[in-house]
């Protein structure tokens, strides 16, 4: 568990650094003021929060302050701390199921240039170090490339990869690799095109993927991975496969590479859709399970703070 707290510590430093480490600060001083409040809701804002959730978060901390007539602004950096994490506990912060017996069907969807292969080949590896027989679906016919790219990973981590030609049947992919996977997988894990939100047809390509498992009598998770750079443009897209396709949970990617690392709290609050994983840089191993305790308590810590 010592590893997985580095890994997250790992994703959020530049977070910290730029935004979250003058959140912490701004509690040293030994009072509280209405500047500390302004200032407060400026950083929240200017750290992807958003500003629906910034104005929750700091209505809910002021209330707890209120009821429980806390005094020192030191234990209200405590309070806001607890009331982050609550506001993290999305469906109980569950993970994606443990596989009993049973085939696990993971859905990965997500637009173009978000990573999503890159994060498909993690959570593979991840569930090949966990001893579990993955198999990887190339549902992204559309791209010659997008095969070829899965191919190439599978190849590197030694998990095969079902695939047909390009410009195949999507559905059909899958319905092959489920057919398959009754014998020698535990997990299938399913690349699926970069649909844009505001292409129809992609869409009903989705669902018509989704009717396949659900005819195999499997309970398909649906993985939404969001490139955590774009803020609150994620939200937006969030928001279309969701009324596309039942997503269960998200996939934060390139969180490392983002100063803005409030998004979490905007998807957590406004979308009520839980964070399973988030990626923490370029190899493989740089992808680690999300804990909302683990990740705040890296968002506050004073390390690498001046």
């Amino acid at each position: 568990m010592f590893g997985l707290f580095k890994k997250t510590e790992k994703g959020v430093k530049r977070s910290r650094e730029a935004w979250w480490g003058k959140v912490v600060h701004l509690f040293d001083r030994p009072t509280l003021s209405d500047e500390l409040w302004d200032e407060l809701e400026e950083l929240l804002i200017s750290a992807d929060v958003g500003v629906n959730t910034t104005g929750k978060l700091i209505e809910r901390l002021k209330q707890r302050i209120e009821r429980e007539k806390i005094k020192e602004a030191s234990l209200v950096r405590t309070a806001l701390k607890e009331e982050i994490v609550s506001m993290l506990m999305v469906g109980g912060g569950k993970l994606l199921p443990s596989i009993d017996g049973k085939i696990g069907v993971v859905l990965v969807v997500g637009v173009n240039g978000v990573g999503k292969t890159t994060s498909i080949a993690k959570l593979a590896y991840s569930y090949k170090e966990q001893k579990k027989r993955v198999l990887l679906v190339a549902g992204d016919t559309f791209r010659a490339a997008a095969i070829d790219q899965l191919k190439v990973w599978g190849e590197r981590i030694k998990v095969p990869v079902i695939a047909h030609q390009p410009g195949g049947d999507p559905a059909a992919v899958v319905f092959d690799a489920l057919e398959s996977a009754k014998k020698n997988a535990d997990i299938v894990i399913v690349d699926t095109a970069g649909r844009l939100h505001t292409k129809f047809n992609l869409m009903e390509e989705l669902k018509k993927i989704r009717r396949v498992v659900d005819k195999a009598n499997m309970e398909p998770q649906v993985l939404l991975v969001l490139d955590a750079t774009t803020g609150q443009n994620g939200l937006t897209q969030a928001r279309y496969f969701t009324e596309a396709v039942k997503v269960t949970g998200i996939l934060l990617a390139k969180l490392d590479s983002t100063a803005k690392g409030g998004i979490v709290l905007a998807i957590c609050d406004e979308l009520k859709i839980p964070i399973f994983y988030i990626g923490t840089g370029q190899e493989l191993e740089d992808f680690a399970p999300f804990n909302p305790e683990e990740f705040v308590e890296a968002l506050f810590s004073r390390e690498d703070q001046a």
